[in-house]
């Protein structure tokens, strides 16, 4: 976000709604943020470095809660149903999006059940081969495919960001037939990457760098729109005549219904904690690009990527489960 619109935030959001925020003494207890990942990942890294700042100038706890499963349903769920008193939040990533049309009988409705808060962090993902595949470059995997090689791309489970992005290049390079292998999470996938069981996988730049770095894998392109400053040598996937641009966002979302002076004053304070030593930092550190916006900036975003997603999957014809 730009300094000016940065500064725009914070002044909203310090006048009329930090009043009504003093009148209701928001917050006068914990404040729970679930998370519907397992521990360790980039979701939850985020949460917690930011739940942390956002503590330590609230004067009150932040909990931070894992619930996971059926595809961050369950945790988002729970969320969705809370009482909407500004005292239960949940990090969403792509999969929010992707699961508005993925899963027909959602349990909450994604635009009416919950209100955007802020976006905050997001990791770049880069295609990789393992080395043994002969794979350098996007023209490596048009060359092998036409030649009727098997190929075949990891993903972290159905219809995530990592398989969308598959299914992308595919529909790009004119290639339908490289066979998609699901997992049960990045490290997973990651490990048979590694092993040479699959061919090649998109995945988040964080987690697969030490091993780009160490031969251990072969960078074939970031899916980003311009090269990384984390990773400025690569080329992009675009700039190899293959314009695939994926990435794992992750932001925060409140019940419907929560005041509009506590959204404020909390997307304010987010974006503030991404400016502090502290989070810049570990975020520069751990590769993770910060991303602030307003509330209703975060919901267009959020619109678009569901329109977005939903393209891919209708084409595709990816359904849950298969």
């Amino acid at each position: 976000m730009q300094r000016r619109q940065f500064a725009t935030v914070v002044a909203a959001a310090a006048c009329a709604p930090l009043a009504v925020l003093a009148q209701a003494a928001w917050p006068s207890r914990p404040v729970r943020w679930v998370v519907p990942f397992t521990p360790g990942g980039t979701t939850d890294f985020v949460t917690r470095l930011v739940a942390a700042e956002l503590a330590r100038v609230l004067g009150q706890s932040v909990v931070v809660e894992n619930k996971p499963g059926a595809g961050t349903v369950i945790g988002v769920d729970s969320v969705a149903k809370s009482a909407p008193d500004g005292y239960s939040f949940v990090t969403v990533a792509n999969s929010f999006c992707v699961n508005d049309t993925l899963i027909r009988n959602l349990p909450y409705d994604s635009r009416k059940d919950l209100r955007p808060v802020a976006l905050m962090g997001l990791s770049e993902h880069v295609l990789a081969a393992h080395p043994a595949s002969g794979i350098r470059n996007v023209a490596d995997i048009v060359a092998q495919y036409q030649a009727g090689k098997p190929l075949s791309y990891a993903s972290f489970g159905q219809g995530t960001s990592a398989h969308l992005a598959g299914e992308m290049l595919k529909s790009v390079l004119g290639t339908p037939n490289i066979v998609h292998v699901p997992y049960k999470g990045q490290a997973p996938a990651l490990a048979d990457l590694l092993g040479g069981q699959v061919t090649m996988m998109f995945g988040n730049w964080p987690e697969f760098r030490t091993h780009v770095r160490s031969g251990k894998l072969v960078a074939v392109g970031m899916a980003t729109e311009k090269r990384s400053e984390y990773a400025p040598d690569i080329p992009t996937l675009g700039e190899q005549g293959a314009r695939v641009e994926s990435n794992s966002w992750n932001g925060m979302l409140a019940p419907a219904g929560v005041p509009d002076a506590v959204v404020q004053h909390l997307n304010a304070l987010v974006n503030r904690a991404m400016q502090t030593p502290t989070v810049t930092e570990a975020f520069h550190k751990g590769g993770i690009a910060a991303r602030s916006t307003t509330p209703e900036g975060f919901a267009q975003f959020i619109d678009e990527e569901i329109a977005r997603y939903a393209a891919v999957i209708r084409q595709a014809g990816i359904t849950a489960g298969t």
